[in-house]
């Protein structure tokens, strides 16, 4: 094994990352996953170098808290064994690949287009030709999503292949959402303007989409945030788990008619977003982090305010996720949907869900001020 190993916001010069031939790397990031549910690929991109495509793949192991990193150098027009055909959780990250650079694959098998950036390489292939999956049945139908859909925030084409009400195959194509925001990223010269642009990438994950670039800055300026700053910014992160989490249940009892838990975990939801309105002023987030400092500082008050809203949110979330998942007619149009063990889940929101106390006063023990004290 070649790979360099990080740990999380560390950060390292270009030229220490290992480069191996591609059959190696292709193999090495393989076997990374193989029969290791603890580990996934966090990104595997390209970028255009003077001897051909730099391709770099970051494993990160959930166990250890490290990020296994390691590059290949490929010409753009050479024909390559594909990672996904050996393990699917790479198939976005090559389509991605192929669409911007050229790269050809021998054996991926969905080497489709992903966002139809304006610097693609075949720009003949436009939103409008894209090569839905099909299949031809008299017993089948197909409907048709989008672009633009009522119940997410994202625009999103989607196609479903039906057989009566059971959805046989669904393919999803988001490409509409695409907006060039790594290029915008390059052409913004201030620090608010880029963080601003952080918080519009999707409107689900404003907090976690900012603390992530707010956490890259820091990084590369050899900053080190305080224990408030961190606590500030994850317990944020929580609370935008959580609504969203909310959010979705109502989503899913809407899709399958089940009108009162709609109302009731929609009902729910408002009172953790209007929380984040009234600790940093917006009910998506935004304002509430920024890089270097803690622009709203989590207070004793705001402690208590979050218990009121927890003691009043769990009952009902409990009662009504506790009938929803017991009712035959609701089960009945969930069989064979995904399931999420809770273990699986953030502790903010396991803690609605098992009823774990959690301290949200623990932040004023021993606290210390701004910038302080290294993580």
């Amino acid at each position: 094994m070649s790979y360099l190993t990080l740990h999380n916001q560390q950060r390292v010069p270009v030229s220490s990352i290992p480069e191996l031939a591609y059959g190696a790397f292709l193999t090495q990031n393989v076997e990374l996953l193989l029969n290791r549910p603890e580990r996934h690929c966090v990104t595997y991109f390209g970028l255009r170098v003077k001897d051909g495509i730099a391709l770099y793949c970051c494993i990160a192991d959930d166990v250890e808290h490290t990020i296994l990193v390691s590059s290949s150098v490929v010409e753009p027009k050479q024909k390559l064994s594909s990672f996904t055909a050996l393990n699917y959780a790479f198939e976005k990250f090559e389509r991605e690949i192929h669409e911007n650079f050229g790269v050809d694959y021998l054996d991926h098998p969905w080497l489709k287009p992903v966002r139809y950036p304006y610097n693609r390489v075949d720009k003949s292939q436009v939103m409008a030709n894209y090569p839905f999956f099909n299949i031809e049945s008299e017993e089948l139908h197909e409907v048709g999503v989008g672009p633009v859909h009522a119940g997410i925030i994202e625009p999103g084409h989607f196609r479903f292949l039906c057989n009566g009400e059971q959805i046989l195959h669904l393919e999803i194509q988001l490409g509409y959402q695409h907006r060039g925001v790594e290029n915008l990223f390059l052409t913004k010269k201030n620090l608010l303007q880029r963080t601003i642009l952080a918080e519009g990438i999707a409107g689900d994950s404003v907090v976690g989409h900012t603390t992530a670039f707010a956490y890259l800055w820091e990084s590369l300026s050899g900053f080190e945030a305080s224990n408030d700053i961190l606590y500030a910014r994850t317990l944020a992160q929580e609370l935008e788990r959580i609504a969203i989490h909310t959010g979705d249940l109502s989503g899913i009892c809407t899709d399958i008619a089940y009108q009162l838990g709609s109302s009731v975990f929609g009902r729910l939801r408002t009172p953790i977003i209007n929380y984040l309105q009234e600790w940093g002023g917006n009910r998506l987030g935004k304002g509430l982090i920024r890089v270097g400092k803690n622009q709203f500082p989590y207070t004793p008050a705001l402690a208590n305010r979050l218990t009121e809203v927890f003691s009043a949110f769990v009952p009902d979330f409990c009662e009504m996720n506790d009938q929803l998942f017991s009712l035959p007619s609701a089960l009945s149009r969930l069989e064979r949907t995904g399931a999420l063990p809770p273990s699986s889940l953030p502790p903010l929101v396991r803690w609605v869900w098992l009823h774990e106390p959690i301290p949200l006063l623990g932040i004023f023990e021993n606290r210390t001020p701004t910038g302080s004290t290294p993580r």
